[in-house]
């Protein structure tokens, strides 16, 4: 696996992530879209922590920074 997302990809796929959690067990979000929203979370804690997107291959994307 190629890396291909940057610091700043990364950083914000971890602050949506924290936000749906925070909103879940602030009780904000409830039901089947906290069930979504938490999977989606999930992925983006992942993705982020493999630096590696899978979404991005087949649109040639690359937000890693150039050396």
């Amino acid at each position: 696996m190629k890396k291909n997302m940057g610091t700043i990809d990364i950083a914000i796929r971890l602050v949506i992530a924290a936000l749906v959690i925070i909103l879940y067990f602030t009780h904000v979000i409830s039901g089947t879209i906290a069930v979504i929203l938490l999977i989606l979370a999930g992925v983006f804690i992942l993705t982020s922590l493999l630096k590696f997107c899978p979404l991005y291959l087949p649109f040639g994307i690359n937000t890693q920074e150039k050396k």
